[in-house]
């Protein structure tokens, strides 16, 4: 179990996952534009962290929901809480919360993300510059 956490964890975009997912549940299309990611992408990297027990699914209606594992919140909690202090350090994982800032103060949501996803991404990205890629 170990050796699969630290695998699951060696990607920059993985932990940016985990980064969003200890500020709540979210589900992919949100992930999709907060981190810039494709949804397939997004959905291989959701995969290598939830077979790594880091994150459950749960299906609401037609969307996925993801949230950061209790098991991995209990089970390895020393690194929980040092993953959460070295994010709050980065440059990288702040940008990405502030996407998340603008993304919840302008009550924007899955539905307005499928009806409108690039004004979603105009609107949460207040520099002009998207997340990071893949």
């Amino acid at each position: 179990m170990l050796e699969q956490t630290f695998k699951a964890l060696a990607d920059e975009n993985r932990l940016r996952i985990i980064n969003l997912l200890f500020h709540g549940e979210f589900c992919v299309c949100e992930l999709e534009v907060l981190l810039g990611l494709s949804q397939s992408n997004l959905s291989r990297h959701l995969g290598k962290l939830k077979a790594a027990d880091l994150i459950t699914a749960e299906k609401v209606g037609q969307w996925v929901h993801y949230s950061i594992s209790k098991e991995f919140q209990t089970k390895s909690a020393l690194l929980f809480d040092y993953l959460q202090l070295k994010m709050s350090e980065d440059q990288t994982f702040k940008k990405d919360l502030e996407r998340l800032n603008n993304y919840r103060k302008n009550n924007l949501s899955c539905t307005v993300i499928t009806h409108n996803k690039d004004h979603v991404i105009q609107t949460i990205n207040t520099e002009g510059i998207y997340a990071k890629g893949e």
